[in-house]
């Protein structure tokens, strides 16, 4: 008997969708490429399959109940540590989304690619969220401002959403026209995971090579790529939760920022957000000199050796304006 056909229903069956969803975000794992999301899609809630690898990262972290410790598996975390603390403070913050200084394409894409393997996104998405802070900040409109939307929102919530996935090329249009840069943004996982392989191969050879070490491939991976970056991304997103909730203002913004001498000491100089905020278009983020901003330092070496140039200073009526200590 033939079905009428009111009763035939045009919306694809459950299992079809679901293995659409599944499909998509196994391929948003290795393709960040999100320009393409379903229309009237707010985005607002955490896109679970593709947290997966970042949630599974965290858990990586307990493995070293298994793999042990040793001063050079240590060593190597915490030089990776600092190494990419700097390219995410110097070239994804103050260069990639502020253009504080100048630098030639080479040195660009040498610091793009070792922030690249911190595993926070590619530069062109850091930059565009980061320009849209600045733009709304602890309105409605910021994703991760602690005031609006609290602290865990703040501090990993946002990173999680397919909002937080998409990139806004609108704000970026200054460096998405170098092919490189899209490159890295698109296949941001590349990055991460050839360091994980070369840090595994090198406790590896290691093990075999210089024994009196201690350490082993599995070893070197844990504390190397795991503990070293998850440690990494939570100090860099302290800046969303904390900088914006304890500390001083010494200038009058429109927003919380705070300056917090201990997560200037965590993230090279970041902590001084206050600062940042009502004049984020120095280079230097600690305007007083006991204001210790490690990132500066390492700028102004880099440019002894020529390597950046035309760093932008505090100007004087700048210091002018601040209050108090």
């Amino acid at each position: 008997m033939p079905v009428p056909p009111h009763t035939v229903s045009n919306r694809p069956k459950p299992t079809t969708l679901s293995r659409g969803r599944l499909l998509a975000a196994l391929t948003h794992w290795f393709d960040t490429d999100t320009r393409n999301a379903s229309a009237g899609d707010d985005g607002l809630g955490i896109d679970w399959m593709r947290a997966i690898p970042f949630l599974a990262m965290h858990l990586a972290c307990f493995a070293v109940f298994w793999v042990g410790i040793s001063p050079i598996a240590v060593a190597v975390a915490v030089a990776l540590y600092a190494v990419r603390m700097f390219a995410i403070t110097g070239f994804y913050h103050r260069y990639f989304s502020h253009r504080t200084f100048r630098t030639s394409r080479v040195v660009q894409f040498a610091f793009a690619l070792i922030g690249a393997s911190c595993v926070q996104r590619g530069p062109l998405w850091w930059a565009a969220h980061h320009r849209n802070h600045h733009r709304h900040a602890d309105t409605a409109h910021d994703v991760h401002s602690p005031v609006v939307h609290g602290f865990w929102r703040s501090h990993v919530g946002w990173f999680l959403t397919r909002q937080g996935f998409r990139t806004d090329w609108d704000r970026i249009r200054d460096l998405a026209r170098y092919p490189e840069l899209r490159w890295l943004d698109r296949y941001d996982i590349v990055v991460p995971i050839l360091l994980a392989v070369a840090l595994f191969l090198l406790g590896g050879w290691l093990e075999v090579a210089a024994p009196d070490l201690g350490t082993s491939a599995g070893q070197m991976l844990v504390w190397g790529f795991f503990v070293s970056t998850v440690a990494l991304f939570h100090a860099t997103v302290t800046i969303n939760s904390l900088a914006h909730r304890f500390g001083k203002r010494r200038f009058d913004t429109r927003d919380d920022s705070r300056n917090n001498l201990w997560l200037a000491l965590l993230t090279f100089g970041e902590g001084w957000h206050n600062n940042h905020h009502f004049f984020p278009g120095s280079v230097r983020q600690g305007f007083r000199w006991w204001e210790i901003d490690l990132t500066y330092y390492a700028l102004r070496t880099m440019a002894v050796f020529r390597l950046v140039h035309d760093l932008k200073p505090v100007p004087a009526w700048v210091a002018a304006k601040a209050r108090g200590g």
